[in-house]
């Protein structure tokens, strides 16, 4: 089977934005793959050095996330970034390769430094794509599933491959170039109409939230702002809520498109579909995300043994990488 690396940052809880764009794929992947999911907690550093207390909980959160909604560890090696000395060791070998304006005018960087509002850049923060290429490399996956804003990082990940089989595999290539596996997902706003859900924002329904906390924060989702009264007309084209209606209720989307038009519907009986839907896909998780919260040694049992895993493929790794660059005796 074909190895691919995927996982997430341990800066909080996932939400439905994180379900839509790669977990609910993550799921069917790993029937078809050799999975690695990464629990990146070093990298969360990068934008949330001074809340390590948070970085902790998270990666609980966050491995429960992948859990409850039907990972199954069995089929998947689940492990800790920092847990992992190849990824350490690589990050360290590939900056010698890297220059540093090559990591500045990488288009996500620029942007996710606007974002943070980081006018001066840690080295840590800049040199996050050639720790995602150690991250993505040390197991030598063959491919990367991610959404479109994320191939910068694959292509930065296979030029330093590229560049270290030549520098150091005398015609070989012993560290694979990485490619992107690309889906068709749809990206989910938030729940205020920005351009994107996030985990701070203040605009995202979590896959943690009870049925209650979903249908409060759907009440409160953004609407066609000139549709006033119940009578009224509506433009679905600009309703927050409409847009996720198409994602989590396809089969009725139309037929609401029609009655928001014609004012057959208001926006507080569309709400309350609308969470009704996203509740219905959310409860078989909540089922499993019980089971997992009660049993906390069981989830660092598996993130253990698929750090032990990542370990051992790690090292035969870094075993080839140090030979052929000379440093061993």
């Amino acid at each position: 089977m074909e190895r691919i690396l995927t996982g997430d940052r341990t800066t909080g809880k996932l939400h439905l934005g994180h379900y839509v764009g790669s977990l609910q794929n993550r799921v069917k992947l790993q029937n078809e793959y050799d999975t690695f999911i990464i629990l990146a907690d070093v990298q969360a550093l990068t934008t949330h050095f001074e809340r390590p207390e948070l970085i902790n909980k998270s990666i609980y959160d966050v491995a429960i996330d992948n859990l409850s909604i039907g990972l199954d560890p069995n089929k998947i090696t689940m492990f800790l970034q920092s847990k992992i000395s190849a990824i350490a060791e690589l990050t360290v070998f590939y900056s010698m390769i890297v220059s540093v304006n090559s990591l500045r005018h990488n288009p996500t960087i620029k942007t996710e430094a606007k974002q943070y509002g980081y006018d001066d850049l840690s080295y840590g923060f800049l040199g996050y794509p050639v720790s995602q290429a150690a991250d993505i490399t040390f197991c030598n996956a063959d491919l990367v599933p991610v959404g479109d804003d994320q191939i910068p990082h694959i292509e930065q990940s296979r030029k330093i491959a590229r560049r270290f089989n030549e520098s150091y595999g005398k015609g070989k290539e012993f560290i694979k170039e990485p490619k992107a596996l690309l889906s068709n997902n749809p990206r989910l706003i938030g729940l205020d109409g920005n351009s994107k859900m996030g985990k701070s924002l203040g605009n995202a329904v979590f896959l943690s939230d009870n049925a209650e906390e979903v249908n409060e924060k759907i009440k409160l989702a953004t609407t066609d702002v000139n549709r006033i009264k119940i009578t009224d007309k509506g433009n679905p084209e600009i309703c927050t809520v409409n847009k996720y209606h198409e994602v989590f209720n396809e089969s009725e989307h139309k037929n609401i498109n029609e009655m928001c038009r014609k004012a057959t519907i208001g926006c507080v009986a569309c709400k309350k579909l609308l969470a009704n839907e996203i509740n219905s896909i959310l409860n078989p998780f909540r089922e499993k995300r019980g089971y997992y919260e009660e049993h906390k040694e069981e989830v660092r049992d598996i993130i253990l043994t698929g750090s032990e895993k990542a370990n051992i493929v790690g090292n035969k790794t870094i075993e080839e990488i140090k030979k052929a660059m000379n440093i061993y005796i």
